[in-house]
């Protein structure tokens, strides 16, 4: 039986086929996966996921492997740091937000709430939808909309509704793997 994709998993960038076949839309709720994802789904915003996705190993190194206590700590030294790494995107406001973002992920756990147990009040199960199309695929929805808006209360930075979408698709709180797709 031949293998399908969805349609943006068919391409010859290795790296991105592997994310589409065996990371997105599969549940994973460690939070420093969860943080990770965040970083990079509010990196990507404005770019593609595919150049994300090949500056991932930059990411790892430059945010401490995505260790999220560690990362809260990052200070001005920190932020120059990696300003000036070609490794990543070099944005001040996205840095500074996965900055941030680790900070309310650590308040959180001081409150005796996990990231993931956060996000599970917002989406209590997986949702499978399955579209037909990529054109079927939203861009952000109601539930996004909710987390997004609980996100920013909670101290969250840069956590639209579209980013939000794309992250719970991202962690497999969303799949939305085509019908037709193997992956799914």
């Amino acid at each position: 039986m031949p293998v399908t994709r969805c349609e943006w998993g068919n391409t010859n960038n290795k790296v991105y086929r592997k994310y589409h076949d065996e990371e997105w839309g599969k549940l994973n709720l460690d939070n420093q996966y969860l943080y990770e994802m965040l970083v990079l789904e509010s990196f990507q915003s404005g770019l593609s996921w595919e150049i994300i996705l090949n500056k991932r190993a930059g990411f790892h190194k430059a945010f401490a492997n995505f260790d999220y206590h560690q990362v809260a700590q990052f200070g001005d030294k920190d932020i120059q740091r990696l300003m000036q790494d070609k490794k990543i995107i070099r944005n001040k406001m996205k840095i500074e937000a996965a900055i941030n973002n680790a900070q309310a992920i650590v308040k959180l756990e001081k409150k005796g709430i996990s990231f993931a147990n956060f996000l599970k009040q917002y989406v209590p199960e997986i949702i499978v939808d399955h579209p037909k199309t990529m054109h079927d695929v939203p861009a952000k929805s109601t539930l996004s909309e909710h987390l997004a808006k609980g996100m920013k209360k909670a101290g969250f930075k840069f956590v639209g509704p579209v980013t939000i979408y794309s992250f719970l698709q991202a962690v497999g709180l969303i799949n939305d793997h085509l019908d037709s797709c193997s992956f799914k």
